[in-house]
C-alpha cells in the first residue's frame, strides 16, 4: 500500500491490511522522513506508506504518535501498537532488526565515528534551510567541506565504501535539495565544482541508486511546495495525479 494522497482533518484512520507489514507516517516533501524510505529501500524492507497533511493532521495521527509527528514508524508485529519516531532512531533501529544488506559499519568504533559524522550534519542542514530563506550560502558549503574530505580520504565511490551506507543515506535529501537550491537562488548559487570533486561524482552515483530514484523528486516540484506553502496553503498532493 502507498496511498500518495496525503490525509487530513477529519479523515477516518486508514484502511491498511492487517499483514504484519511495517507502516511509515510520512510526508512526500519531508527529508528527514525521506531517510526512512531510503533506508526502507535500500534494505527492501516491505512498508506500507501513509502520507500525512501536516498542515491539517488527522486527529487519529495523535493517537499513534502524540506528538504528531512524522516521519513515524508503526510496528505492527510487536505486542500493542509501538510507533518509533526520530529518523535517525528509526533508521539505526531498521539496520540492527534487519541485518541483511547492512548500512552501519559493523565494527563498533567505524559505527560510533560514522554517527559522529551524521550528528555533525546537523549544524549542516541548518545551515541548508538558512541558505534556502535567503540567508548566506558559504556557511553550506564549509559544512559540506567536511563531507568532501571525508570522502577523498576513503577514496571510496560511496560513504560506505563500493555500495551505499548509511552516511550516504542521512545526508542525501539535503544533497539532492542542492538543483532546489540552484532554482531559489538563480544567480547568487555559487557551488564551485572545483572545490568539491569527489562530492559531484557521488552526487551523480548516488542518482543512480535504486532506493534514491525510487524517492526522487525533481526541484521543480520541490519549489512549487515551498511556494504553494508559503503562500499560507501547502499542496501535500502536487505527485498525484487529477489532485
Amino acid at each position: 500500500l502507498s496511498n500518495r494522497v496525503s490525509i487530513a482533518t477529519g479523515s477516518p484512520t486508514p484502511n491498511v491490511p492487517e499483514d504484519g507489514i511495517l507502516r511509515l507516517y510520512s510526508m512526500r516533501f519531508c527529508p528527514f522522513a525521506q531517510r526512512v524510505h531510503l533506508v526502507l529501500d535500500a534494505k527492501q524492507i516491505p512498508y506500507h506508506s501513509i502520507y500525512i497533511n501536516l498542515t491539517e493532521k488527522p486527529e487519529w495521527l495523535f493517537e499513534k504518535n502524540p506528538q504528531g509527528k512524522v516521519p513515524a514508524l508503526e510496528l505492527v508485529r510487536e505486542p500493542g501498537p509501538p510507533v518509533l519516531t526520530e529518523s535517525l532512531l528509526i533508521c539505526e533501529y531498521l539496520d540492527e532488526q534487519y541485518p541483511l544488506r547492512p548500512l552501519y559499519p559493523r565494527d563498533p568504533l567505524k559505527k560510533v565515528q560514522e554517527k559522529l559524522l551524521i550528528e555533525r550534519f546537523g549544524a549542516v542542514l541548518g545551515a541548508f534551510f538558512k541558505a534556502s530563506d535567503g540567508g548566506e550560502l558559504e556557511p553550506f558549503w564549509t559544512g559540506l567541506d567536511i563531507y568532501e574530505r571525508e570522502l577523498s580520504r576513503r577514496n571510496t565511490d560511496f560513504f560506505g565504501g563500493e555500495q551505499t551506507g548509511i552516511l550516504d543515506y542521512m545526508i542525501w535529501p539535503w544533497c539532492e535539495r542542492l538543483e532546489l537550491l540552484k532554482l531559489q537562488r538563480g544567480e547568487d548559487y555559487n557551488f564551485d565544482e572545483t572545490r568539491f570533486p569527489q562530492l559531484l561524482l557521488w552526487l551523480e552515483r548516488m542518482k543512480r541508486d535504486v532506493a534514491v530514484m525510487a524517492f526522487y523528486m525533481e526541484a521543480e516540484v520541490q519549489a512549487e511546495f515551498l511556494r504553494t506553502r508559503n503562500a499560507g496553503k501547502p499542496n501535500y498532493n502536487l505527485l498525484v495525479k487529477d489532485a
